[in-house]
């Protein structure tokens, strides 16, 4: 990769027609302009997770670092292409007075006509609709499980800030949870009475999947402490009988439902980039998060 020290917005975008130039790909197919707004000591890491989503969605990743904002305005960055990297990426570090404005050196620098998404892998802003960079996107991807502190916390506010484009990974999480409680009244559409999900005692997932089967039956539904990991059970009554999921160990699940035998379900705990790469597949409005979104608000008021 390419180091630019105090540099700025059009050194960067030189910096990457260069690179393609230099690779032999001057025109490269990229579909969006993906930017994480991320620590110093969480970097690699983001970037690692955004390098393998990047296979399913080329991109140019630009890595926002926002430093001390005291001071003269400081622009340093790392840009470069290839190292299976699909797109373009580029590091960027700010500091002083230019990181209250970090849109000013990032929007230069997105692809133009092509769709947005900023990704907070850690704590992300109360409003990020309101955020500086995140106005400047499509989908914004939060992640509330990853805040550094009050978990349960960070989920509420982000339900309560809601707005179009907006979703949470610890809502992505549930995906495959809800595909199968949804397949498993299809196959026996029971009327259920009463529903209980248990999961950690801190786990924004286990949470919006209460509020989601909540809203959508319209019953009852306990939330149940357990030592995890994550989601290790849901249960939904019925009056001919329960139908149950139970995941022990976060990889296989056994499904149990009313006269029928008992069998094993795939149900593994997802990785990082495969949770990042869902969410860029659609950059249309989830009208189920924001249902689900509202009715955790709910039922925490009734509290």
């Amino acid at each position: 990769m390419k180091e630019l020290l105090d540099t700025n917005s059009a050194a960067i975008a030189a910096a990457f027609v260069k690179a393609r130039t230099k690779a032999g790909s001057p025109a490269m197919g990229m579909v969006m302009t993906l930017v994480i707004v991320v620590d110093e000591d969480v970097a690699t890491e983001a970037l690692k997770a955004a390098r393998r989503a990047s296979r399913e969605h080329p991109a140019r990743v630009l890595a926002v670092i926002l430093g001390d904002a005291r001071g003269k305005g400081v622009v340093n960055a790392q840009v470069g292409i290839g190292d299976d990297w699909t797109g373009e990426t580029a590091m960027i570090r700010l500091s002083g007075a230019v990181v209250k404005h970090p849109e000013s050196v990032v929007l230069p620098l997105l692809l133009p006509d092509s769709p947005v998404a900023v990704w907070w892998p850690t704590d992300p802003p109360e409003d990020p609709a309101a955020d500086p960079l995140g106005s400047l996107a499509q989908r914004r991807i939060t992640d509330a499980a990853a805040a550094s502190r009050n978990k349960t916390r960070a989920m509420a506010t982000q339900c309560a800030s809601y707005t179009k484009g907006n979703t949470d990974l610890a809502w992505t999480r549930v995906t495959p949870w809800r595909a199968l409680l949804a397949a498993a009244l299809d196959q026996q559409p029971l009327k259920v009475r009463r529903a209980s999900v248990t999961g950690e005692r801190i786990s924004p997932s286990a949470d919006l999947l209460a509020a989601w089967l909540s809203d959508r039956l319209r019953v009852p539904v306990d939330r149940v402490t357990s030592k995890g990991p994550g989601i290790t059970e849901v249960v939904l009554e019925t009056k001919e009988g329960p139908i149950r999921i139970a995941r022990s160990d976060g990889k296989l699940a056994v499904f149990s439902s009313p006269n029928r035998p008992d069998r094993p379900v795939a149900l593994r705990r997802r990785e990082l980039p495969d949770l990042l790469a869902e969410e860029l597949r659609r950059l249309d409005e989830d009208v189920v998060y924001q249902a689900t979104a509202k009715r955790m608000l709910k039922l925490a008021a009734q509290k």
